[in-house]
């Protein structure tokens, strides 16, 4: 019912439309029983309030961006659908931004922000520094996603990278693998992430009293599949000898799984194989995949909370923290 108005909600709910317009623009004073009430007529009818005049009225659209690299990596499209159905709990709805992993494209939504249109924003970056971060607009309520930078001034939630890249590695270790290889970074400039993951797998390789041998790194050219089978399998080729490789994300797990079979290599007996992400192909592989689950309902939550206090008024100091993962064990690397 595209044309139901706040009058006709209101006579449904046997209520003023007084009424109904408090609930709509979430007004404290409305009683709990005459929410639920308002709120079924609402859902009856299938009534859409009027954005400009929720904005014209609050100051507010209703609407948050999520602002990423690339929507159709994995990670990211897994995020975007775990922000979206918690946003729309909570009465959001989500606008998602690329920015293409440029520089260019991560000013452009900062910037821009949908010209005004939304409350505020979700955003990971991946080519801003602190520094301009801490010089962006500062009508726009921001919170910060990831591993990449993160003015004192802005909240930002994350997981602890190196903290899970050495028990990814150290469960390598632990199933008696000595040549542990590290595949899927950045050919030519490394990311803040592949930067703490690489950081936990020379830790945990450090505490077992292995060498951390630089032939080991095996660097991919871009964030793929492909371009992981490509790199892994150059390195076999070239003679590299491993019995396990820690992966920087899933994709290029599922890329070294693929150079591997395609060499005669054995997962897990010969060569054992971790990723990162936790997303949905890794269950599915032959062999299924080992990895590292970022708690992404957490990350999800706790941004959208953080973001809806800044909303409302918070004014402090930027909140830096941590959720929780854990590493799914799978047939690729399963447990000792």
């Amino acid at each position: 019912m595209a044309n139901v108005r706040l009058q006709d909600v209101a006579e449904l709910a046997g209520v003023s439309m007084k009424t109904v317009s408090n609930v709509v623009h979430e007004y404290p004073h409305v009683s709990a029983k005459m929410r639920e009430r308002v709120q079924r007529a609402i859902d009856e009818l299938g009534y859409r309030p009027n954005m400009l005049g929720r904005r014209l009225a609050t100051g507010r659209t209703g609407l948050i961006a999520l602002a990423f690299a690339d929507v159709t990596l994995p990670y990211f499209a897994e995020l975007a659908r775990r922000v979206a159905s918690l946003a729309e709990e909570q009465g959001y709805r989500v606008i998602i931004e690329e920015t293409d992993n440029t520089l260019e494209g991560e000013r452009a939504v900062v910037a821009t922000s949908e010209a005004g249109h939304v409350d505020g924003m979700i955003f990971q970056p991946a080519k801003m520094s602190s520094a301009e971060l801490s010089q962006t607009r500062t009508d726009l309520p921001l919170v910060i996603l990831g591993e990449g930078a993160a003015p004192l001034t802005i909240d930002r939630v994350m997981i602890d990278n190196v903290a899970a890249a050495r028990e990814a590695t150290a469960h390598l270790v632990s199933l008696g693998r000595t040549r542990i290889a590290f595949a899927g970074h950045e050919l030519d400039q490394l990311s803040r992430t592949s930067e703490l993951r690489i950081a936990g797998y020379q830790a945990a390789l450090e505490e077992a009293g292995l060498t951390v041998a630089p032939e080991l790194l095996i660097p991919s050219a871009a964030i793929s599949p492909i371009d992981s089978a490509v790199s892994v399998g150059a390195a076999l080729d070239a003679g590299l000898d491993v019995d396990a490789i820690m992966c920087r994300d899933d994709l290029a797990a599922i890329g070294a799984l693929r150079a591997l079979q395609e060499r005669g290599r054995r997962v897990p007996d010969e060569v054992a194989i971790t990723g990162w992400d936790n997303t949905m192909m890794t269950s599915v592989t032959f062999p299924s995949i080992t990895t590292v689950s970022p708690d992404m309902t957490a990350l999800a939550s706790r941004a959208l909370t953080m973001l809806r206090e800044r909303i409302d008024g918070l004014d402090s100091m930027g909140r830096h923290e941590l959720v929780g993962f854990e590493l799914v064990k799978r047939e690729s690397a399963p447990a000792s």
